[in-house]
C-alpha cells in the first residue's frame, strides 16, 4: 500500500481519483489547494503525489517546486489540461517525475503509478561507469560530470543518460528506453521520453562551450543515439 496526497480542486475529479485509488489499495489524502497540500508535506512522508497544475489558490508550478524540496524522494505527477507543451516542460523542470493530460484515463493512471511506484528495479546499465568526451557517468554513485562539474539531474534524466551512455553510438528504440527506464509495462503515452530528453539535452549544453561532451540525436520513427562529442580540425 503507497501512501497518495491527491491536489485537485475539481470536486467531481478528485472525489473519482480518491475513490479509485483507493479501490486499489492505497492510502490517499486529497487536497483541493496548493497551500494544504504543502502543509500535508510538512508532516506526512509520500510516495506519490498527483498535482493539478491549475489550483486556486497557488500555481501548480510553484506548489511542484515546493513539494519537491519539502520531499525529495517523492513521485511527483502533474495532472494538467493544459494543451501548452511548455506548460509540461516547466512543470517537469520543476520537480515532477510524470505528467497526465485531462481528461485522465483510469485505465492509464493506474499503470503510471505502478511503474512508478516499483521499488528496487534496476535500469539495465551494462557499465559501472561510462566515459564518453569529458563526460563521465558513474552508475554506482549515481554521479554525472563533466571534467571536474558535477551535472545536476533528477533520477529519471540520470536513469535515462545512465542507460544511453550504456550504449554509446548504438541506436535504442523509445520501447527500449521506456521498459528500461521507466517500466516494461509501460501504457499509454511516451511523451515524457522526449520531454525528459530535452531536459538532459539542456543540461550538457550548458558545458558544451568549455568541454567535450556527447549529444542525443532524434532518430525519426525509431528513438535516440548518444553520439560522442565532435571534434574539430
Amino acid at each position: 500500500m503507497a501512501v497518495l496526497l491527491v491536489v485537485e480542486d475539481d470536486d467531481t475529479i478528485g472525489a473519482a481519483l480518491s475513490v479509485s485509488l483507493r479501490a486499489h489499495g492505497h492510502e490517499v489524502v486529497w487536497e483541493r489547494g496548493g497551500h494544504a497540500a504543502l502543509r500535508d508535506a510538512g508532516r506526512t512522508e509520500f510516495d506519490l503525489v498527483l498535482l493539478d497544475l491549475g489550483l486556486p489558490d497557488l500555481d501548480g508550478v510553484e506548489v511542484c517546486r515546493r513539494l519537491r524540496a519539502a520531499q525529495p524522494g517523492v513521485v511527483i505527477v502533474i495532472l494538467t489540461a493544459r494543451t501548452d507543451e511548455m506548460d509540461v516542460v516547466v512543470g517537469l523542470e520543476a520537480g515532477a517525475d510524470d505528467y497526465l493530460a485531462k481528461p485522465v484515463r483510469l485505465a492509464e493512471l493506474h499503470a503510471r503509478l505502478r511503474a512508478h511506484l516499483r521499488r528496487g528495479a534496476p535500469v539495465a546499465q551494462p557499465v559501472a561507469v561510462a566515459s564518453i568526451g569529458d563526460l563521465v557517468v558513474d552508475t554506482a554513485r549515481r554521479r554525472v560530470t563533466v571534467g571536474d562539474q558535477e551535472v545536476p539531474l533528477r533520477a529519471k534524466e540520470f536513469d535515462l543518460l545512465a542507460r544511453l551512455a550504456a550504449e554509446p553510438e548504438i541506436a535504442i528504440s523509445r520501447e527500449t528506453l521506456m521498459a528500461d527506464v521507466w517500466d516494461e509495462n509501460w501504457f499509454g503515452s511516451t511523451k515524457t521520453l522526449d520531454v525528459h530528453v530535452a531536459a538532459v539535452r539542456r543540461r550538457l549544453a550548458e558545458y558544451a562551450d568549455s568541454a567535450a561532451v556527447p549529444q542525443i540525436v532524434t532518430l525519426r520513427g525509431h528513438g535516440y543515439r548518444l553520439e560522442g562529442p565532435r571534434r574539430s580540425g
